[in-house]
């Protein structure tokens, strides 16, 4: 039982806690990713660039509470700089669908034309952040670190492995959590939200009860501006900021919403936790976890890891093809692509 224990904490320690947090922030970016294709119906390529501009205005906003002397003590600072992140976000959005996507709404463009035009705005975002802040890898988390130490854990359980939750890593799932629930309040009980909902339905049969089309993507983009910006300042304080990062995570977080099913909020939640967790699980080096379970003096002579770490986002790619090939329309059935 002892080895059962400490095999579980292990595992724990570097696959459960870890694919926990990275889920939540898969998942609220693919819920941005989801709103916008159920609403506009394109694909919206420069939302891990915006989570990456997002990020950058909070770290700003945070450089400048720290030279004035503010802080949230045991919390990170960033959390006082996400609001003004978020609002920062949220008009620079506004901004290129003023200029570049009401455009196309208004002649009626396919959504190959809409997503080649967020192809170059994800270009321009991503010169923007490198020119403001450098292809360079920042740190920007301050306060306590851990909530939970490894040796403070040994000692506590008599374990020989111990289990280190850091402070980023619980925050990103309670605001996570706490914004997911938002989300899905506004979306079922506000007027709003099921305004939002009708026009993802049935775009014409919405029109002709009344809804407001352009108030409908309005808040459409405000809402992904402001799942971008928190779900791309989870990550930078659970990691780092580095910009060429953020477009990287594209990949993940496009998988999560098609594996979820692409237009289903439920669907974009569970496939990031999905994502996350094979990502996690596929280049975890089983050893130690193994020579745990196996006969005494037992170890495996080789890592027993499927995949090197350097191919993680691969893991991702196949999840996504295997998804379009089998379950087009993903896990809860969402929209087809």
């Amino acid at each position: 039982m002892h080895d059962i224990l400490n095999a579980l904490a292990l595992y724990s320690n570097y696959v459960i806690v870890p694919g926990l947090a990275y889920g939540s922030q898969l998942a609220l970016g693919a819920l941005g990713v989801t709103l916008i294709y159920s609403i506009l119906r394109f694909s919206n390529f420069a939302h891990g660039d915006t989570m990456a501009f997002g990020t950058m205005l909070t770290i700003a906003v945070t450089n400048v509470f720290l030279g004035w002397g503010i802080s949230a003590g045991p919390l990170p600072t960033a959390l006082l700089a996400l609001p003004f992140g978020i609002l920062g976000t949220v008009a620079f959005v506004l901004l290129t669908d003023r200029l570049v996507y009401r455009y196309y709404r208004k002649v009626k463009a396919a959504s190959i034309v809409l997503m080649m035009a967020s192809v170059g705005i994800m270009f321009i975002i991503n010169g923007i952040v490198r020119v403001a802040y450098g292809p360079a890898e920042r740190k920007f988390f301050d306060g306590e670190r851990f909530i939970i130490k490894a040796r403070a854990f040994k000692e506590m359980t008599g374990l020989d492995e111990g289990l280190a939750i850091r402070s980023t890593q619980a925050i990103t799932v309670v605001v996570a959590l706490v914004v997911m629930i938002a989300l899905f309040w506004f979306l079922q009980k506000s007027r709003t939200g099921k305004a939002m909902r009708a026009y993802s339905d049935n775009e014409d049969l919405a029109l002709l009860s009344g809804v407001n089309p352009d108030k409908v993507v309005m808040v459409a983009w405000i809402i992904a501006a402001a799942l971008a910006t928190i779900a791309g300042v989870l990550y930078g304080l659970d990691k780092s900021f580095k910009p060429f990062t953020y477009f990287q995570l594209l990949l993940p977080i496009f998988a999560s919403a098609i594996v979820g099913g692409i237009g289903n909020p439920i669907g974009a939640i569970a496939g990031g936790f999905v994502i996350a967790f094979s990502e996690m699980g596929v280049t975890y080096a089983y050893k130690r976890f193994l020579a745990y379970l196996g006969p005494d003096g037992w170890v495996p002579d080789s890592l027993m890891q499927l995949l090197s770490t350097d191919y993680k986002f691969a893991v991702s790619f196949v999840i996504l093809v295997l998804v379009l090939l089998v379950r087009p329309t993903g896990i809860f059935k969402g929209k087809v692509l």
